[in-house]
């Protein structure tokens, strides 16, 4: 969601670690075999004078005394007691509880599968949110909207095509700085934060992207003000020093990803600290994340929630001209609000986990961002043809399998797990629904009801566990790549033979 000033275009020691009254580790809800268990979480551990308390999830708390080696009734411990003829207490340690639970479950755990089944420990999430804020932007945009006010004969000399009004329109957003170059800045932000259906094409450049952007690094943010009229008669607002000017290179409404260009000397002459986003290589639902941007155009700011949905399609009316169209999103529950259109989502490390693009209106924890793969394949498709030397070419290209293949997929047996590591995930079988007969995929040697087990480009294997995640791929096919597909066939595993990408197989992304 964007907001505009005209109109509104519209946990620190948190474990996964149970105990029962008999002293039993479980992962939370589950039993050591994985089966539902009504154990008690600890939800936190204090050291307190000579040993530590122990807060669970029903609200009981408990107080581990701290006792020196094969001592009793000693006194004076400073960590613990000092056992008669024992050693000072030391402090709790997690190999002191991985060793306690292999002797009780007598499982075979190294401490490492230890830590990541049942401790999960999270850091304090400001120190990830502070790392965040390096790569965050407010975004503001100017557009030219041109309204009728009247005409005929209700107003003498409107003539019969009566009377018009055109006036400046501001509109805020956020952003994440994608990439550094030598020269460069570039930043990702929603399409639908630069691009505003009701602008005055010719009055605003030829074109409805924003005709011009600036951007503040967060903690040199400034509120633009209204300082009078232009030489067009527009409204003109100061900025202040602070503020980056920025250039549109290219965008998608499809993928709602849009990149912008800055220059590195007025990035680094207000900040030399900002940095690039890290993207996570993966998320799960129930995973802690953090929504951060320019919220109500008051700034950037944080909110905390989690994930609710790793991957949906939605009918979105992302940029609220009334038009709802089928995004695929990642759903959470971490307040936003218009201004946070194009804020990254980031995971418990800082890393960035998907870019917000939409929320309901009246529900402000039912919110929505483009999964972090596929605005990564986005912006780097952008990139690419911004670099490429032709002139014509700008926004988003990709392989339509339908279209430039013969080949239409469905799916079948779709299903939830967990997988070995103890997280949820849904999984699919992706069938080859229709090969068109001789098609690039029927002559690459695939077939109608092959399942389709992964994607190789130029030699790299990507294997597929749901059918957008070839959609993600195919954004990064480049012409003269070699593609092929992986597949199962009557039980045995086959790969195809080659195809050459070339430029005449792209498509325009609208």
């Amino acid at each position: 969601m964007k907001s505009s000033s005209v109109k509104k275009i519209a946990a620190a020691c948190a474990a996964v670690l149970c105990a029962s009254s008999l002293g039993l580790f479980a992962a939370c809800g589950t039993d050591a075999a994985g089966e539902t268990s009504d154990s008690v979480c600890v939800v936190s551990i204090e050291k307190s004078d000579g040993g530590y308390t122990v807060v669970y999830s029903d609200g009981t708390t408990e107080f581990l005394e701290a006792v020196g080696e094969d001592g009793e009734d000693g006194v004076d411990g400073e960590d613990g007691a000092d056992g008669e003829d024992g050693k000072d207490g030391e402090d709790l340690t997690i190999s002191a509880i991985w060793q306690a639970y292999i002797q009780e479950t007598g499982e075979d755990l190294t401490l490492a599968q230890f830590i990541e089944q049942y401790l999960s420990l999270s850091a304090d999430s400001s120190a990830a949110v502070g790392t965040a804020l390096l790569s965050c932007v407010s975004i503001y945009c100017e557009f030219i909207e041109t309204q009728s006010v009247g005409g005929g004969n209700f107003f003498p000399g409107g003539g019969m095509g009566g009377i018009t009004s055109s006036q400046l329109v501001q509109s805020a957003g956020s952003g994440i700085i994608y990439e550094i170059d030598e020269d460069s800045v570039y930043i990702v932000t929603n399409y639908h934060v630069v691009y505003y259906g009701s602008a005055d094409e010719e009055k605003n450049g030829g074109s409805k992207t924003a005709r011009d952007i600036y951007c503040y690094l967060y903690g040199s943010e400034c509120t633009p003000t209204l300082s009078g009229y232009d030489e067009d008669g527009y409204y003109s607002y100061n900025y202040g020093s602070y503020a980056i000017e920025c250039e549109y290179i290219g965008g998608s409404y499809n993928a709602d990803i849009a990149v912008l260009r800055a220059d590195k000397d007025a990035v680094y002459a207000v900040n030399q600290n900002v940095r690039a986003v890290t993207f996570a290589e993966d998320y799960h639902v129930g995973e802690s994340v953090y929504a951060i941007g320019n919220a109500e155009s008051e700034g950037i700011t944080a909110t905390e929630g989690i994930i609710g949905v790793d991957s949906e399609y939605v009918l979105l009316d992302v940029d609220e001209d009334g038009e709802e169209e089928s995004h695929r999103s990642i759903r959470f529950d971490a307040t936003i609000y218009h201004g946070n259109s194009g804020g990254g989502l980031f995971n418990a490390k800082g890393e960035l986990v998907g870019v917000a693009n939409a929320g309901i209106e009246g529900y402000e924890s039912m919110c929505y961002a483009i999964p972090g793969a596929m605005a990564k394949g986005a912006a780097d498709n952008i990139l690419y043809h911004y670099r490429d030397g032709d002139d014509s070419t700008e926004g988003v290209y990709t392989v339509s399998a339908k279209n430039a293949l013969g080949l239409i997929v469905s799916v079948r047996n779709t299903s939830y797990s967990l997988d070995e590591e103890g997280y949820g995930r849904i999984t699919e079988d992706i069938v080859a629904y229709t090969v068109k007969e001789g098609s690039l995929a029927e002559q690459a040697g695939l077939a109608e009801n092959d399942r389709i087990v992964a994607v190789i480009i130029d030699g790299e294997r990507y294997d597929l566990e749901r059918s957008f995640e070839i959609d993600d791929i195919f954004l990064t096919l480049r012409p003269g790549d070699e593609l092929k597909f992986a597949y199962e066939r009557e039980g045995a595993e086959g790969v195809t033979a080659g195809i050459t990408v070339t430029s005449d197989m792209f498509e325009k992304s609208e």
